[in-house]
Parts: structure tokens; sequence; C-alpha cells
């Protein structure tokens, strides 16, 4: 059984993004803006970023395909992501296949080992606390988004070459 974060907890950064400071919690931290199944209105998670990529960003969701968030943005693909010194970017949210998940999540947690484990118990997801395979099935269990930024602005990536996430 996943244990659940208290709501108040995690929507406490909400409010950091909405106003700009957002930048103050790092590159690991973002809000996601999707939309309502139902409703239509807009709703606002903040994640953890896994991975990136020249603009796009990684996303698990820790609770699984049932998570509200992750099933709004399978219903509606289209986003706005606040990150670092980006404020309500357009983007388009996917999930990855299954069977990529594995990798990308090895690679979290090769590289963030400390917070991967403390998500892992936070969550009461075992395999993110060892260095043990990752199960064929943690893909299923803890599905992988890829957020990718809508259209690129003038000028970027810039004459270095990095994209608007670095």
């Amino acid at each position: 059984m996943t244990r659940r974060i208290p709501r108040v907890l995690a929507r406490a950064p909400i409010p950091l993004f909405r106003y700009g400071f957002g930048f103050l919690l790092g590159r690991r931290v973002m809000m996601l803006e999707h939309r309502g199944r139902v409703s239509g209105q807009p709703r606002y998670v903040v994640l953890e970023v896994v991975d990136r990529e020249p603009d796009a960003l990684l996303l698990v969701s820790g609770y699984g395909a049932a998570s509200q968030w992750y099933r709004n943005v399978v219903a509606e693909p289209a986003v706005r992501v606040w990150s670092g010194r980006l404020r309500g970017v357009p983007a388009t949210a996917v999930p990855l296949r299954a069977e990529d998940v594995g990798p990308r999540l090895a690679r979290y947690r090769d590289r963030h080992a400390r917070a991967a484990r403390a998500l892992g118990r936070a969550l009461d997801i075992p395999e993110l606390t060892t260095n043990d395979p990752l199960p064929a099935e943690i893909g299923t269990r803890l599905p992988l988004v890829r957020v990718a930024l809508s259209s690129p602005r003038p000028g970027d990536p810039g004459p270095s070459g990095r994209s608007r996430l670095d």
C-alpha cells in the first residue's frame, strides 16, 4: 500500500511558483498546470523532476496511474510548466511506455541516491531504497511522463546550445 504525503505539505510550494519564486526550490522541482478531466478547470501539482532532456522534463507519478494529475494529463496532454525561471510555458505531456521506465528510474536512483531513498520510504516503494535491479513491472507501478515544451522562444537555445531548462 502506497503511503500518502499530506495534502497541505504537497501543495505548500504552489504559491512560490505562482508568485515567481519557484526557482528557490532548485532544478529538481517544478509545477505543472493541467486541466481537470471532468471540470475542465486548471489544476496545479508540484513534482520532482526525475530527468531532463533538451526542452523536456521527465516526471514520475509516485502514486501510479491512479494519480489525479496523471489521469488528467493522459486525458488532456496540453499543460503549462513552471521550472526554474520558466513561468507558465506551454508544453505537452506524454506518458512513456512502461518498458522505457526502468532504465530512467535506475539512472535517477544512481544520480540522486539520497532523494530516491527518501522518496521510496515516504511512498513505501522499497525498490527505490536499495541498489537491487528494478523489477520489470516498475513501469506499470510508477509511470513516467515526458513533458516537452511546445514551441521554442526566439533565440533559444542560445549559442551555447543549452536548452531553456538548464
